[in-house]
C-alpha cells in the first residue's frame, strides 16, 4: 500500500495536469494554469526554483508565468526575512479566484470585443444597402448581448459569495 505522501504527490500531479488542460480550454496558458494549480494545492510558498523543479519547466517559463499570475492577482509574492529569493503563494479563496479570473478575462477578451463591435456599429451606421443594414443590425444585436453579459458578470463578480450563491440557487435550484 502506498504511503500517504506518495498518494498525495500523485493526486496533486493529476490535478495539476488536469487544471492545465482546463486552463488551456478556457484560453489560459497551460503552464500558467499548472503553476496556479500547484501553488494552490501546496501548503507553503514556493520559490521559482521549487516551481521549476516540481513542474519540470525552464526558469524563463516559470518566471514569465509566475509574473503573469501575480499580475492577475492569483498569486502573491512572499518574502522571507534574511533571504533574497522571492516565494510565491496562491490565493486560496475560491470566490476571489473566480472574481479575479472573470475580471482579467473581461479586460483581455470582452472589452476588446465590445470596442470592435462599437467600431463596426459606428462604421456601418447609415448604410443604405440591404447588406449594410443587415450587417449593422447584426452588430447591434451582438453588441447589446455582449454588453448585457459583461454587466451581468460584473454584477455577479462584485457580489459577496453568499449573496451570489443565494441568487444562483433561486435561478438554477
Amino acid at each position: 500500500m502506498k504511503g500517504e505522501s506518495v498518494k498525495l504527490k500523485e493526486t496533486r500531479e493529476r490535478f495539476v495536469v488536469q487544471w492545465g488542460i482546463m486552463g488551456a480550454q478556457w484560453g489560459i496558458n497551460r503552464t500558467m494554469a499548472q503553476i496556479h494549480a500547484f501553488l494552490m494545492t501546496h501548503p507553503e510558498a514556493m520559490s521559482t526554483d521549487g516551481v521549476m523543479e516540481e513542474l519540470a519547466i525552464s526558469r524563463g517559463n516559470a518566471h514569465t508565468n509566475l509574473k503573469e499570475l501575480v499580475n492577475w492577482g492569483l498569486v502573491r509574492i512572499v518574502t522571507r526575512k534574511g533571504e533574497r529569493k522571492e516565494y510565491f503563494e496562491a490565493e486560496l479563496d475560491v470566490w476571489e479566484i473566480f472574481r479575479r479570473i472573470v475580471q482579467e478575462r473581461k479586460r483581455r477578451e470582452i472589452d476588446p470585443a465590445l470596442d470592435l463591435l462599437q467600431d463596426c456599429l459606428d462604421e456601418s451606421k447609415g448604410m443604405k444597402s440591404a447588406g449594410g443594414r443587415a450587417f449593422h443590425d447584426q452588430m447591434k444585436s451582438l453588441e447589446e448581448f455582449v454588453r448585457f453579459a459583461s454587466k451581468m458578470s460584473d454584477r455577479v463578480a462584485g457580489m459577496p459569495h453568499g449573496k451570489a450563491m443565494q441568487i444562483a440557487m433561486k435561478i438554477f435550484g
